[in-house]
C-alpha cells in the first residue's frame, strides 16, 4: 500500500500495512463494520508478553478503513484478572457483542504436567475460567458496565482435566456467525497443560436461539454443540490436538469448519443440521484431491459477500516430530509467509461443499523468523482487507482486487500471460537462442549510506518438455557463462526438475517435488523466482509443488544477497524442451495454472 509505514515496493510486505495501536503485546485484531460505517476492532493487549498478568481486552474504532484509530477503550482493566481472546458479533439490531475469556476467580496457577512445569503448576492463566460477553449499543464507543457469562456444557474433555471439570480450560479465536435466526460462537476446549502448552483440545459451538431478538442479556439462552460428549477432534488416527476452529456457512445452510492439528495438515468437517452433528473429520484437500499442508497455526476460512470463500494458511507441513528435542513446540514455527486460497461451492453427496484453489502468497516479512497470524477479513467499500498480528504489532492490509480475481478465476483460467513476457521460443531442442535482459533482484542504493536496495522484482522460466528417461543432470535451459553466472534448469533426481542460479557471488537452487516428471510424457513446468519474499516455487502440470510426503516445504528460500539470474547473451535449450517462455516477473500460481490449461487445449486441438 502506497501510504503504509515501510514503503517497501511490494504491497505484500507486512511493513506496508497500517498499524493498529496497542499496549505492546497484541493479539487477535478482529473487526466488524458497525452500522454507522466505522470499523470496530477488538484486541487482546498488555504491557507484557502473551499470557502475562495485565493482559486484557480493548476496543478501537476507525472511520477511514483502518488507516487511523481512536484511543483504545478497555472492556476490562489491565489491573484486573486476565481477560483474553475476544471475538465480535454484530446482530441485526446493530448491537455488537464481544465474547472473551475471563479469569473471574483470579486463579493464579493451574495443575499441569510436572515433566514440563515446575511443581506441576502452570502460572499462565489466560485460557481458563469463564466465557463472558459485554455489548455495545453505540457502535463500539462504549460497552456495557456488566459482563455476562455464557454457560458451556461440560463434556468428557472437561471432566477428564486435572481439576475434574471444576475449573474449565478453554479459549477462542473463531469468528461468531449467524444461521437461521440463531447466533453461534466457537469455543476451543482444552484437556490439559504440558508439552506444547495445550496437550489436548477439541472444538464446540455455543448456540443461542434468542440472542438476535433478546435485549436483556440475562435472558439469553445458550446450548453447547455438537450433541454428545465429544467435540470436533483431529481425523481418526491423528494427534490429540484439534483447535482454533473456524466456521463458515454455506448456501444450503450447511456449516463448514476448518482447524489446526499437529499432524502437518489442517482438518475439516461439515454439519448438515446446524452443528448438532458433524461428518467424520478429514484432512483438508485442494480441489485436485491433494492434502493441504499446515503447521500448528491459525488457519481461517471466510465467506465473502459474493458467495465465494477465502482461506488463510501457511502451506507447509510443520508437525510434531517425536524424536525432535523441541517436539510439539516446533509445530508452531514458520508462519511466514501467509498464503491465500479461494473457494467455490460444489455439490457433494451430502450437500454443498467447498472446492479450494491452489494458493498465492498473501503477506510476508523479510525475516523468516517473524510470524504473522490470527487474521480477520474485512469487506468495506467494495474492497477486501485483512488484519494480522506478529504479537507485538498488528496491522491492516488492503488486498488488491486483481489477486482475488486471479484466485477465484483459477478454476477456469485458460490463458497464457502476456504481461512481462521477455522472450518465447517454440520448437524442438537442442537450440541456441538470444537471451533477454533479466531484472536485477537487488542493487546498490543511490541514497546514503549506499547499501543494498531490494528491488522486489522476479523472473519466471516456463517450459513444455518431454524427457526420454529419468536421467538426472540433463540440461533443459542453460544460460550460464564460462564463470558460472546465469541460471540452469535441468532434470533432477527421482523425476524432478531443478533450477540453479548463480550471480558470481551467491548461488541458489531449488527443485520440484520428486516424481512429477515421467518419461515420454509432455509436461509443463513453471519456475517462479520471487524476489519479494525471496522464494522459488514450481508449478508442474497445473499443480503447485508443496513437498508432498518427501519434504516439509514445496517452496524454497534464496539468499537476499542474490543479485541477478543474468547469464550469457545466448542460451542453450536442451533436447527435451518444446517451448520456452521467460518472464521478467514472478508469475502467480493462478497464471501458471491458466497457462498449463491453455497449452493442454492447444495440444489437444
Amino acid at each position: 500500500m502506497s501510504d503504509g509505514g515501510a514503503c517497501v515496493a511490494d504491497w505484500r510486505h507486512i511493513g506496508n500495512g497500517w498499524e493498529i495501536p496497542s499496549e505492546g503485546y497484541c493479539d487477535q485484531p478482529y473487526v466488524v463494520v458497525a452500522d454507522d460505517g466505522a470499523w470496530v476492532c477488538i484486541m487482546t493487549t498488555g504491557a507484557g508478553h502473551e499470557g502475562q498478568p495485565g493482559q486484557h481486552v480493548v476496543a478501537l474504532r476507525s472511520t477511514d478503513e483502518g488507516r487511523t484509530w481512536s484511543a483504545p477503550v478497555p472492556l476490562e482493566p489491565a489491573a484486573g484478572p486476565e481477560a483474553s481472546y475476544a471475538v465480535l458479533l454484530k446482530v441485526p439490531s446493530g448491537r455488537i457483542y464481544a465474547f472473551y475469556n475471563h479469569n473471574t476467580d483470579n486463579v493464579r496457577a493451574v495443575k499441569a504436567d510436572p515433566a514440563f512445569f515446575p511443581n506441576g503448576l502452570c502460572h499462565r492463566v489466560d485460557s481458563l475460567g469463564h466465557f463472558v460477553f459485554r455489548y455495545s449499543d453505540d457502535h463500539g464507543r462504549t460497552w456495557s458496565s456488566r459482563r455476562f457469562e455464557v454457560p458451556q456444557r461440560r463434556m468428557a474433555i472437561d471432566r477428564e482435566n486435572a481439576d475434574g471439570g471444576a475449573l474449565l480450560y478453554f479459549w477462542n479465536v473463531g469468528r461468531p456467525f449467524l444461521l437461521d435466526g440463531s447466533a453461534y460462537v466457537p469455543l476451543h476446549k482444552v484437556g490439559g497443560f504440558g508439552e506444547g502448552f495445550f496437550t489436548r483440545s477439541e472444538g464446540v459451538l455455543l448456540r443461542s436461539d434468542n440472542l438476535l431478538t433478546q435485549t436483556d442479556p440475562e435472558q439469553v439462552r445458550w446450548e453447547t454443540l455438537p450433541r454428545g460428549q465429544v467435540g470436533l477432534r483431529a481425523p481418526a488416527g491423528g494427534g490429540p490436538i484439534a483447535e482454533e476452529h473456524s466456521f463458515v456457512t454455506l448456501s444450503d445452510g450447511s456449516l463448514f469448519c476448518v482447524y489446526r492439528t499437529i499432524d502437518g495438515y489442517p482438518a475439516c468437517t461439515y454439519s448438515r443440521d446446524g452443528g448438532g452433528t458433524w461428518e467424520p473429520p478429514q484432512y483438508q484437500c485442494y480441489a485436485d484431491g491433494r492434502r493441504m499442508k499446515h503447521p500448528r497455526a491459525a488457519n481461517f476460512a471466510w465467506r465473502c459477500s459474493n458467495g465465494r470463500y477465502l482461506y488463510w494458511f501457511h502451506n507447509h507441513g510443520g508437525r510434531f516430530i517425536a524424536e525432535h528435542p523441541r517436539r510439539l513446540a516446533i509445530a508452531y514455527d514458520d508462519r511466514n509467509p501467509a498464503w491465500l486460497c479461494a473457494g467455490i461451492e460444489q455439490d457433494g453427496p451430502t450437500g454443498r461443499r467447498i472446492a479450494w484453489s491452489q494458493p498465492e502468497i498473501l503477506l510476508y516479512d523479510d525475516d523468516p523468523f517473524i510470524r504473522m497470524s490470527y487474521p480477520d477479513l474485512v469487506e468495506s467499500g467494495g474492497c477486501c482487507f485483512v488484519t494480522e498480528t506478529q504479537k507485538c504489532v498488528a496491522r491492516v492490509h488492503r488486498i488488491p482486487p486483481a489477486l482475488l480475481e486471479a484466485l477465484w478465476g483459477q478454476f477456469d483460467a485458460e490463458r497464457v500471460p502476456a504481461e512481462g513476457l521477455l522472450a518465447q521460443w517454440l520448437g524442438v531442442g537442442p537450440a541456441e537462442v538470444d537471451m533477454p535482459d533479466l531484472p536485477e533482484f537487488c542493487a546498490r542504493d543511490r541514497r546514503p549510506p549506499y547499501g543494498q536496495l531490494d528491488l522486489r522484482t522476479g523472473i519466471s522460466v516456463e517450459v513444455w518438455l518431454v524427457v526420454p528417461d529419468l536421467q538426472a543432470g540433463r540440461p533443459l535451459v542453460d544460460t550460464r557463462r564460462a564463470d558460472g553466472r546465469g541460471f540452469l534448469l535441468s532434470t533432477g533426481a527421482s523425476g524432478s526438475v531443478e533450477l540453479a542460479i548463480d550471480d558470481g557471488r551467491t548461488r541458489a537452487s531449488w527443485s520440484t517435488d520428486p516424481g512429477v516428471i515421467a518419461p515420454g510424457r509432455l509436461h509443463h513446468v513453471v519456475a517462479a523466482i520471487d524476489a519479494g519474499p525471496r522464494l522459488i516455487t514450481f508449478v508442474v502440470d497445473g499443480r503447485l509443488c508443496d513437498g508432498g510426503e518427501a519434504r516439509q516445504f514445496g517452496w524454497g528460500r534464496f539468499s537476499p544477497h542474490l543479485r541477478s539470474a543474468q547469464g550469457a547473451a545466448r542460451g542453450r535449450i536442451g533436447a527435451p524442451v518444446r517451448l520456452l517462455r521467460l518472464y521478467g516477473r514472478a508469475l502467480l500460481t493462478s497464471e501458471a495454472v491458466g497457462s498449463w490449461r491453455a497449452g493442454c487445449r492447444a495440444a489437444a486441438s
